[in-house]
């Protein structure tokens, strides 16, 4: 476990970086485990990592090591709890907190129909009281801060008072910063790949929502695949939250953080094929499968030459067997070599 950061939503500019919340991961499930993140954290130093969604069930009824730990070089690491009920949540806070994550964040936005059944996700934005007494509970319970991560709105009521009405109650309960996946979530219809992609994106009434409330801070999230993309937005909101395109191009993140942070030295590729190997031959050692360790490195070399070559090699279950972490050598010494045909 790591050490936490502490830092108060109430200190803009204060705390290990400049601007806490102006580089985000999102919360991706089968995607952003211990793995991709420490990954994430080796191509970009500066940006704010956030876990899978954990459920309050999966924690209190489950084994909550093996959804909380984490290594201490992904701070600043949030976790993102899905659940309802404000006592529960209050120990699933409690818990992060115990292990070391800087922040707790609670998921208003998942679709899924998973979460329908559990009554959670985005079903909680037509709820606002019930989301204010859930995060009034945990912010009783913990000295992190915490957020909440949700959507414009749920199915096709695209109505701007829905969503501030929302805000200004969760945030008379004390939250401060919210990350705004600029679509609605249409609950029955679409699929979760669909409510990514095809609800329209609204960043006009997530600018208002700034504007209405700017005393709170709103990092925008929906949309952003290009390092352009995210440097327009990132001067007009605390911060971006950048998702599948940090699964599928990582490469964005160290691009982002090189224009953030133009100061800081970040590793050669070289060097992070190193370190990944090095933490890759740890965690099997560890017992993880190395299949799931290198699901985070896939995308990386997306759009070079020998990218494909580079996904079959690290996909091969026989190579994985019998060369282990090393194959990621191999998998690299391919690229640029016009090998993708074959």
């Amino acid at each position: 476990m790591g050490v936490a950061v502490r830092m108060s939503i109430d200190e803009k500019g204060a705390g290990p970086f400049e601007a806490p919340w102006r580089l985000c991961v999102a919360p991706m499930i089968d995607v952003t485990d211990r793995h991709c993140r420490y990954f994430h954290r080796l191509l970009a130093p500066q940006a704010r990592l956030y876990t899978e969604m954990v459920t309050t069930g999966a924690l209190l009824h489950g084994d909550a090591g093996r959804h909380l730990d984490f290594d201490a070089a992904e701070h600043p690491v949030a976790l993102q709890l899905g659940g309802s009920e404000p006592a529960e949540l209050a120990r699933c806070a409690r818990l992060g907190e115990q292990w070391g994550y800087d922040e707790i964040n609670l998921n208003c936005g998942c679709p899924s129909e998973r979460v329908q059944r559990g009554a959670f996700g985005a079903c909680l934005m037509a709820e606002p009281a019930l989301v204010a007494d859930c995060v009034r509970a945990m912010r009783d319970a913990v000295s992190v801060p915490v957020t909440v991560k949700h959507r414009l709105g749920l199915d096709y009521d695209e109505s701007y008072g829905f969503v501030r009405d929302f805000v200004g109650a969760v945030a008379e309960a004390g939250c401060g910063v919210f990350i705004v996946h600029a679509r609605n979530a249409v609950l029955k219809g679409l699929s979760p790949k669909d409510n990514r992609e095809k609800p329209p994106l609204r960043y006009a009434d997530a600018l208002r929502l700034r504007r209405d409330f700017p005393q709170l801070r709103f990092v925008l999230n929906g949309g952003l695949s290009t390092v352009g993309d995210s440097l327009e937005w990132m001067e007009r909101f605390d911060g971006v939250m950048l998702g599948r395109a940090a699964w599928h191009h990582p490469d964005v993140l160290s691009e982002l953080n090189r224009r953030i942070a133009p100061g800081q030295a970040i590793p050669a590729p070289e060097q992070i094929l190193e370190s990944f190997i090095a933490y890759a031959s740890h965690r099997v050692a560890a017992g993880a499968p190395l299949h799931i360790v290198l699901r985070g490195v896939l995308g990386w070399r997306a759009g070079l030459p020998g990218a494909r070559r580079w996904r079959r090699i690290l996909s091969d279950m026989a190579a994985l067997r019998t060369e282990g972490p090393a194959v990621l050598r191999r998998a690299w010494a391919e690229l640029g070599r016009g090998l993708d045909a074959a």
